[in-house]
């Protein structure tokens, strides 16, 4: 069960207990939940639902026969819970697209679709077009570089909308490992999330605190949520819709599911940079003219953040925290504009001219003096 963590000053926001925290208590699950897949398929046939996978594709020959075979065989073949699986390409120059067919996945060629918009690059694009051609009432996107690919990754994400019809977005979160060289950091990975978009949510987006890993890519929803809101076509897609979703549906149909761990290719700092740099763009066009006015004279510094706890005691459930810290950065002025360090300034400048000028007298006396010793010599 989700939790609020005691805070660093004892004290809590009240937007922090009325929103964020309200929902993080009640709307954040994990994977096993889910794992009756037989009860899900029967709540799938009740509720006459259709269920489609979409995997958005760009060179991803490593690892995509792997994802679309994993998913078929179990959920599919085995278990009828999904309907279609396909990739979305935006034009991959490797074998990308032929070992997904041959694994089994129907081939999206995204610029080939609604072409009297353009065509651009990027998974918001690919994501954007797969409603037009997913057949799916729900669709559930993954990415094709998840080398630890388990059916969790789906079920986890669908069950919620089926146990709860409120519910219309699910996304998912989990440990990532980052590798440096030879070695693997636990929880290294999600740098963009902690030095960019949490920081940003804090500022001007505290009802969104609560999301443990707001760009995750993967993710579901149902067809009446996703086909109302905009999509952008870059890194700042997996923002925008928790922006525009909850703005337009509320925080109540949205939730968060712990899919586990994630093991995957890791960025290039520079590449962060340029994901950070679309983000940004997204959240400055979702900032309306008030809300900068209010920005400019007052904003929260109340700081959340979320933190997972691993059971200690074989039998204990992970537990999920949303801890909060006040983080005040003050201004201070110009120290010139002080008077104290301007009269400290004026007295070190005397003094230091006194010094001086005591300096070159006594050299000229040592001087003068030295002077009439050797007069006296003589």
């Amino acid at each position: 069960m989700a939790k609020k963590a005691p805070s660093a000053s004892g004290k809590s926001s009240k937007a922090y207990e009325t929103s964020a925290l309200g929902w993080f208590n009640s709307h954040t699950f994990h994977n096993s939940k889910f794992e009756d897949v037989d009860a899900l398929i029967e709540l799938k046939h009740q509720q006459d639902r259709k269920i489609s996978v979409g995997i958005p594709t760009l060179n991803e020959e490593k690892n995509v026969a792997n994802v679309v075979s994993t998913i078929r065989k179990s959920l599919y073949e085995k278990k009828h819970l999904i309907d279609e699986i396909a990739i979305i390409d935006s034009g991959s120059t490797d074998r990308t697209v032929e070992l997904a067919e041959k694994a089994g996945a129907r081939v999206i060629t995204s610029e080939k679709h609604l072409r009297e918009f353009g065509a651009f690059y990027g998974k918001g694009e690919n994501l954007w077009k797969s409603l037009h051609t997913l057949r799916g009432d729900i669709i559930c996107w993954i990415d094709a570089d998840i080398e630890n690919i388990h059916p969790k990754f789906v079920y986890g994400l669908v069950g919620p909308m089926l146990q709860d019809r409120e519910l219309g977005y699910v996304k998912g979160f989990y440990r990532r490992p980052l590798k440096f060289g030879d070695k693997i950091v636990s929880y290294g990975g999600g740098r963009t999330t902690e030095i960019c978009i949490r920081p940003i949510f804090n500022l001007y987006f505290p009802e969104l605190t609560g999301f443990i890993q707001p760009l995750s890519g993967e993710y579901a929803g149902k067809r009446k949520v996703l086909e109302r809101v905009p999509f952008f076509v870059g890194y700042g897609v997996e923002t925008g819709l928790l922006i525009d979703i909850s703005r337009k549906f509320g925080l109540n149909a949205m939730a968060q599911v712990d899919l586990d761990e994630r093991v995957h290719r890791n960025q290039e700092t520079v590449a962060l940079g340029r994901m950070a740099f679309g983000i940004m763009q997204v959240v400055a066009s979702r900032l309306g003219k008030q809300q900068r006015q209010e920005f400019l004279q007052e904003f929260c510094t109340v700081y959340r953040f979320p933190e997972i706890r691993e059971p200690e005691k074989e039998g204990e459930e992970r537990q999920y925290f949303l801890n909060e810290k006040e983080i005040v950065e003050r201004e201070r002025p110009p120290i010139s504009r002080l008077h104290d360090y301007r009269m400290k300034k004026k007295w070190n400048k005397d003094t230091l001219a006194k010094l001086a000028d005591f300096l070159r007298e006594s050299k000229r006396r040592h001087r003068l003096q030295t002077s009439k010793d050797r007069g006296e010599l003589e």
